[in-house]
C-alpha cells in the first residue's frame, strides 16, 4: 500500500501527515477524507487552480497531466515543474510526498 506524505502547511496541516492510500485514489479526495481541507473551488472538475499541489517525490510515477490541467497550472500561484492539480492526480502504486503551496488563487473570489 503506497504512502502519501503531506509536508507541513501552516494552516491546513501544521504537523504534516503520513497516510496510507490505495492505487486509484484521487489525491484531492484523500486529502479531504483525512481532514485536510484543501480548497477545491470548482468542485473537483479541473476548472480552477485552488487544489494545486507540488509533488516533491513520486512525480514520475503519475500519469502525465492532460492539456487542460497544464493550461490551468499556468495560472497557479507558486508553479513548479512538478506542480499538479490534486483533483487530477490518481495515485499509482508509488509513495508520494506532496507540498500544499502557501497560497492559492481563487478566481471566483478574486
Amino acid at each position: 500500500m503506497p504512502k502519501l506524505t503531506i509536508l507541513p502547511h501552516e494552516e491546513l496541516c501544521p504537523e504534516g501527515r503520513v497516510l496510507d492510500v490505495h492505487a486509484g485514489d484521487v489525491l484531492v479526495d484523500v486529502l479531504l477524507d483525512n481532514g485536510i481541507e484543501i480548497e477545491h473551488a470548482c468542485d473537483k472538475s479541473c476548472a480552477c487552480t485552488t487544489c494545486h499541489v507540488v509533488i516533491r517525490e513520486g512525480f514520475f510515477s503519475l500519469e502525465p497531466a492532460e492539456e487542460l490541467e497544464e493550461d490551468l497550472l499556468d495560472k497557479a500561484w507558486g508553479l513548479e515543474l512538478t506542480s499538479r492539480l490534486s483533483c487530477q492526480v490518481v495515485v499509482d502504486g508509488q509513495d508520494l510526498v506532496i507540498e500544499i503551496p502557501k497560497y492559492s488563487i481563487n478566481m471566483v473570489k478574486e
